[in-house]
């Protein structure tokens, strides 16, 4: 065990009020254990207190393993399994929690974001990109899939093509029709009768439109409802970020996340990693989780 208890053998002697000389002749190859049962059976009634404290006395661990050093965090950590590691996560801070992310490349990053609910992983497009930005990123069939989905209201889209010009809206009926369009028609007029189309021509219409015009009418819904974002494919988006953004700007984004998707997200990685993004906790939580969840792990070093 590389663990820096002998930094803190010095407080062992304060409180059992071992000399210098003694510690140094009698006790210099002894484990702590052996220690409080030789000063135990010389009637050391500090080594007997200190012995029924040991598994109990949060603040005594700490000082005793010296947990505010992090690679003594680690020493303790690189002995557990995985499924010990995966229990400090959740009582982590969700600011150490992302700092884990930056252990994983931009490709696993990405595949992993893909795997997150919709809504989260809008929130964090949102965070890197405008809205008019993401409409004007996305490519054109993305769109395309947008303006056709089921769960936008006809109507809703009608209305919002309104603000199309009305020449863009002549030649998309004209396209569908064939027919000459009457050049003093409102677009009131025009979208009344491209509502009027059957739903296949009607598609046809929407995916006619020019690029400029599909992103305004995509961008226009979008902005009143939202929650249609979560429309486009999680690759359309997880493309977008891995084209245009950094890591950094990538992990800070993903702080949006709810702990569970990032805690989830830290659970794979490796064992070495895991234990070094768990260092990072607060040290009477850790020592706290410790005592509380795995008491064997302190009893086998102090007996070390």
């Amino acid at each position: 065990m590389s663990i820096a208890i002998d930094a803190d053998l010095s407080y062992l002697q304060n409180r059992l009020n071992i000399s210098a000389t003694k510690f140094q002749q009698v006790y210099a190859n002894m484990s702590l254990k052996e220690i409080l049962m030789a000063e135990a059976a010389e009637g050391n009634q500090e080594a007997i207190k200190l012995a029924n404290e040991l598994l109990n006395n949060t603040s005594l661990i700490m000082e005793l393993f010296n947990l505010a050093d992090p690679n003594n965090k680690y020493e303790i950590l690189s002995e557990m399994t995985a499924q010990q590691l995966r229990v400090f996560l959740p009582i982590m801070e969700e600011k150490d929690l992302v700092q884990g992310l930056y252990y994983f490349s931009e490709d696993k990053l990405m595949s992993m974001l893909e795997d997150v609910p919709p809504e989260q992983l809008v929130n964090v497009v949102f965070q890197m990109f405008s809205k008019e930005e993401v409409v004007r990123l996305l490519p054109d069939e993305q769109l395309d899939k947008f303006l056709t989905s089921t769960d936008i209201d006809k109507n809703k889209i009608l209305k919002h093509m309104q603000s199309i010009p009305e020449e863009y809206l002549m030649q998309i009926l004209e396209n569908i029709t064939g027919k000459s369009e009457d050049s003093e028609q409102t677009s009131y007029d025009l979208t009344k009768k491209i509502g009027e189309l059957n739903p296949l021509e009607f598609k046809d219409a929407l995916q006619g439109l020019q690029p400029t015009q599909k992103q305004q009418l995509v961008l226009s819904l979008g902005k009143e409802h939202s929650e249609w974002f979560q429309l486009f494919d999680a690759d359309a988006y997880t493309k977008m970020i891995y084209n245009h953004k950094q890591k950094p700007d990538m992990v800070k984004s993903m702080a949006v996340l709810e702990p569970d998707q990032i805690i989830k997200m830290n659970e794979e990685l490796p064992n070495d990693l895991l234990a070094t993004v768990i260092t990072q906790m607060d040290t009477e939580p850790f020592a706290e989780t410790l005592m509380d969840k795995m008491p064997e792990l302190i009893a086998k070093f102090l007996m070390k």
